[in-house]
């Protein structure tokens, strides 16, 4: 694994406003998610990666490259895809998916043959000789996307890179990520608000508030419970099993969702609630490991992010 991004004490202010607030972070290649609620800084960080604005203080490199110094390599190896719409009016897909290939200084042909092969990967088949203003909010996110894959860059930073698509086309995308992250060597970083995205496809979290660090962490870490447990599922009534399961001196909490969760080994458990789900007439429809839910881990996150001010 090398480092994607390493930055130390990276502060910026536009005036009074701290934006990112002594950053200091590491990460490593795969699939990052970046997540953080509005004002938290994730579009200044972004932009301090990619070179478009000055730190105030601090340092970094991405891919080795020095931030503040060497801004047209790094943006020479990164695919940026904005959350906002990037295309000059009155020219058609395939047209913009090969000016910014062209941009990335690949000759005329090899641009327009890079820019059909791309979308093809992105799914726009017919819809790429139409103008792009023609284009439905689904259809200008991969449009975007292409742009960004178009000239091979070993690192992504997606910005919502599934926001307006429908369910189908959404798993699509992740797959897509997910194919160019596993298969191609690509590093992501994925910022977004989707969390269940993250889940899906992330192998490491960052989480931003008040312009801080608030977790950097692998998703598998951030995800095992401090004292290991057991969440079950039941059919049925809850409340005689949860007496029976008391009764036999295991820490028991009901969840929101309606699942219970058993503190101990799972593997110990296991046996206990086959023998009191039998004894007390209902069904057990699922036992699994307990896990944080990444709901969880995000906002208790931004709640210690807020209490500090």
């Amino acid at each position: 694994m090398t480092a994607l991004i390493d930055l130390v004490e990276i502060t910026k202010d536009y005036g009074r406003f701290r934006a990112l607030d002594d950053v200091s972070l590491k990460i490593e290649s795969g699939i990052t998610g970046l997540l953080g609620p509005n004002g938290a800084g994730k579009t200044t960080l972004i932009k301090v990666l990619l070179g478009l604005v000055k730190v105030t203080s601090g340092s970094g490199r991405l891919l080795g490259f020095e931030l503040g110094r060497q801004n047209r390599e790094i943006r020479a190896n990164v695919g940026y895809m904005p959350e906002d719409d990037c295309y000059l009016h009155g020219m058609t897909g395939v047209e913009c998916v090969q000016f910014v290939a062209q941009l990335s200084r690949l000759p005329a042909v090899e641009a327009l043959r890079r820019a059909h092969e791309i979308l093809d990967f992105c799914g726009l088949a017919q819809e790429r000789y139409r103008t792009v203003e023609t284009y439905s909010t689904g259809m200008r996110q991969k449009l975007r996307f292409a742009q960004a894959i178009v000239h091979d860059p070993p690192v992504l930073i997606l910005d919502e890179p599934t926001s307006g698509l429908d369910p189908e086309e959404r798993q699509v995308m992740l797959n897509r990520i997910r194919l160019l992250a596993r298969d191609h060597g690509k590093a992501v970083l994925l910022c977004t608000h989707i969390l269940p995205d993250v889940q899906s496809i992330s192998n490491a979290v960052v989480i931003l508030a008040r312009g801080k660090v608030q977790v950097a962490d692998t998703l598998a870490e951030l995800s095992r419970p401090a004292k290991p447990s057991l969440e079950v599922r039941l059919l049925g009534e809850s409340d005689r099993f949860v007496e029976a399961i008391r009764k036999r001196g295991i820490g028991i909490e009901l969840r929101t969702h309606g699942g219970l969760v058993l503190v101990g080994a799972p593997d110990q458990l296991a046996p206990q609630v086959w023998q009191a789900a039998s004894a007390c007439g209902v069904g057990v429809r699922s036992m699994t490991p307990s896990r944080n839910s990444l709901e969880e881990i995000f906002l208790n996150a931004v709640r210690v992010g807020g209490s500090s001010d």
